[in-house]
């Protein structure tokens, strides 16, 4: 069954009369800044003013120049919802941290005690065997008395722990409106978002949307994020249009080699340990810069393809690890899914072919492991 457009017919919503907060952030999250504007609606109907009332007053909406609009409180308990129920479908014991083969000082506890040196965390010095190594020293002497010395003390040994910066590339082209894609990547990032704030202060993660151009995306303007519209219908496109026209071309392309690139110099200004950028998207690419013009291509050219995986390989020798998550809710083409591969080939990166609903557990998964260190066979 092949998917076709076809233009909005500007049916209204229709609330259910036992809406609640949950289903609030949810419809947010589903239809963005249309969902504001249902909202402001509701003002009419006195079945739901106790709850929007409830948001103003918790403020988590507040209103300008007679508008609604998501207050920063409201991201931030979207994104611990997202966070929340991600993490009740992970798997039993999926770790917490970002673990390397490096043994330090911050980590988890392991097997065994390592000689104390300048700069490790008093906090983790091991008293028993520091006395022990002390009495053992003692009882070769004249006296019993414990007299410790530098070299008698001891630390635990401990899993090392390293920062990590992130990019997350979010596919905004008009296919992801289709199955809840969009829906479940936005959620997937506000989760991840709430898990570094919470888990991991030192790390850094920053959001960036492609569709026929790419931008970064500030954090607060997430919730509202949607895939572009379908604008035009043609079955075979071939447009070239300058960078600083954009906003004129059709929106609903798919320029991974943009986002590609914008996630490139994020990451150099950025000084975490370990680099990721995650990708989630649901088709190869159709678009990629020439110069200081854009081409937008339809169906698929395999010049889009090069400049892509040129690109991300150049991102990945800078010691960049590029995880794609590639979305798999339409089974009638798949064909899609060899840029893909070779996308992970290309980069030695990971790639997940997975439904949009599972789309959180993988990328919590993968981000939880993301620092450890890997070998490739030749």
């Amino acid at each position: 069954m092949r998917i076709r457009y076809t233009r909005y017919d500007g049916t209204l919503f229709q609330f259910q009369a036992d809406l609640d907060l949950g289903s609030v952030y949810d419809f947010v999250l589903a239809h963005g800044e249309d969902a504001l504007r249902a909202l402001q609606a509701l003002e009419r109907h006195p079945q739901h003013s106790a709850l929007l009332k409830q948001l103003l007053d918790q403020g988590l909406l507040e209103k300008a120049r007679g508008r609604f609009r998501l207050t920063p409180r409201a991201a931030s308990a979207m994104q611990r919802k997202a966070l929340m129920e991600i993490f009740a479908h992970l798997k039993t014991g999926a770790r917490d941290g970002h673990a390397t083969l490096d043994r330090g000082g911050a980590g988890e506890r392991l097997e065994g005690t390592a000689p104390f040196e300048f700069g490790d965390p008093v906090a983790e010095i091991d008293l028993s065997a520091t006395l022990g190594n002390a009495l053992r020293r003692a009882a070769d002497g004249p006296r019993p008395p414990i007299r410790l010395r530098y070299a008698d003390i001891e630390r635990f040994e401990s899993e090392g722990r390293a920062s990590c910066s992130t990019v997350v590339l979010l596919d905004q082209s008009g296919s992801m409106a289709r199955f809840g894609r969009f829906f479940h990547a936005k959620k997937c990032a506000m989760a991840l978002i709430a898990l570094i704030r919470q888990r991991f202060p030192y790390d850094t993660v920053d959001l960036v949307g492609f569709h026929s151009g790419a931008q970064q995306v500030p954090e607060e303007r997430l919730p509202l994020l949607m895939p572009k519209p379908v604008t035009t219908y043609d079955p075979v496109i071939r447009l070239r249009v300058p960078v600083n026209r954009l906003d004129q071309a059709p929106p609903h392309f798919t320029n991974l080699h943009m986002g590609l690139m914008i996630a490139r110099r994020l990451l150099a200004r950025r000084s975490g340990d370990n680099r990721m950028i995650f990708i989630i998207t649901d088709g190869q690419p159709t678009a990629h810069v020439q110069g200081d013009a854009v081409h937008l291509l339809y169906p698929p050219d395999r010049r889009s393809h090069v400049a892509t995986l040129t690109e991300a390989y150049h991102v990945a020798r800078g010691g960049v690890r590029i995880c794609t998550f590639a979305l798999t809710d339409d089974y009638w083409d798949m064909d899609w899914l060899g840029f893909v591969d070779e996308l992970g080939r290309l980069t030695r990166g990971v790639t997940f072919h997975c439904a949009s609903g599972e789309l959180g557990a993988c990328v919590m998964e993968s981000y939880l492991s993301g620092r450890r260190r890997k070998a490739y066979l030749a």
